[in-house]
């Protein structure tokens, strides 16, 4: 892709402010219009520090005083906190992921929750947010519905967003975001320089269209956000993506060790996809298990640890999801 091309980039032209959907009122007008549904949903898995919050401040603005969200719905990958009876105490709906589509089994990863979610939730247009957030506020969910309103074209919306990083010293106002810059921001700019305009990747808040996210496979674990671009790039191109500035977003930071192993799953979602696609031919095996060398004693030893790669289909091939969602066809 040439230089020109990249400054054309419609994802670049795609990039908007929270704030310019701010007037809540107008994007309720426009759900009604269109007559659509708007589903929120949390992945969780032992959130109770902030789950209540959430739930609480986005009920309370999006639901109750006006009507942009029909639903609120918690789904669970079994938390021994108590996460399910916070959220439930403040009016969400919860499940747990093991209990969804249980002939399929069930896998613990975020992307195991996601996946499940589409079963559950009824909405036309699907909102998820992590559930670790403590700066909520609604504009986390009407900016990242407001261009899926605005645009029919939209059909997926990341939210971007500053991200401090807490460090010994207290907060620095950047430096969150590691796995993406060093090594999605690469990865990208090698093999699909189309995305690098995607300011946050990996962010965990998200909106997309039913009839979209019901097309795509999803990694349960650390890969989804990057397998959902690939694969929304191969088939809808990247026209339908949009993101939105949300300023700032506060959560907690991971350990290196933790950054590594999620760069493992990333990765393996990564080859994956080259292994399915035309891009690149990926002829080797790729290991399960990644490996950590921990220092005890002046001696190094390794830590294996298992990282899910395995990919859920797309919901569509889903015969239980088909006769309820599509039960005339």
């Amino acid at each position: 892709m040439n230089h020109h091309a990249l400054e054309t980039n419609p994802i670049f032209h795609q990039t908007f402010h929270h704030s310019r959907y701010s007037d809540i009122s107008r994007l309720v007008e426009l759900k009604a219009q269109q007559g659509v549904r708007i589903s929120l949903a949390f992945p969780t898995l032992n959130e109770e520090a902030t789950i209540g919050k959430e739930i609480l401040i986005l009920k309370a603005e999006l639901m109750d005083r006006v009507s942009l969200l029909d639903e609120i719905v918690v789904i669970d990958s079994g938390s021994i906190d108590r996460t399910r009876s916070i959220a439930t105490s403040f009016g969400a709906k919860v499940y747990e992921s093991k209990h969804i589509l249980p002939k399929y089994g069930t896998y613990k990863g975020k992307g195991e929750n996601l996946w499940k979610s589409l079963y559950i939730l009824t909405g036309d247009i699907i909102v998820w947010i992590d559930a670790d957030i403590h700066n909520i506020a609604p504009k986390f969910v009407y900016g990242l519905v407001g261009p899926l309103l605005e645009n029919p074209e939209i059909g997926y919306v990341k939210a971007l967003y500053e991200r401090p990083l807490k460090t010994s010293s207290g907060f620095s106002p950047t430096g969150g975001g590691r796995v993406t810059e060093i090594l999605v921001r690469p990865l990208f700019s090698l093999f699909y320089p189309e995305l690098s305009y995607l300011i946050q990747p990996l962010s965990g808040e998200y909106a997309g269209r039913r009839h979209l996210l019901e097309q795509l496979p999803f990694s349960v674990g650390y890969g989804v956000e990057l397998g959902h671009l690939i694969d929304i790039y191969h088939l809808f191109g990247q026209n339908v993506l949009a993101q939105v500035d949300l300023d700032r977003r506060v959560h907690r930071n991971q350990s290196v060790e933790a950054l590594s192993r999620m760069s493992f799953g990333i990765l393996s979602t990564f080859f994956n996809r080259l292994q399915k696609r035309s891009d690149c031919h990926l002829d080797a095996v790729l290991h399960s298990h990644h490996i950590a060398l921990q220092a005890k004693e002046n001696i190094h030893q390794p830590v294996r640890t298992e990282i899910l790669t395995i990919e859920r289909p797309p919901m569509i091939e889903i015969e239980e999801y088909r006769a309820k969602f599509y039960p005339n066809n």
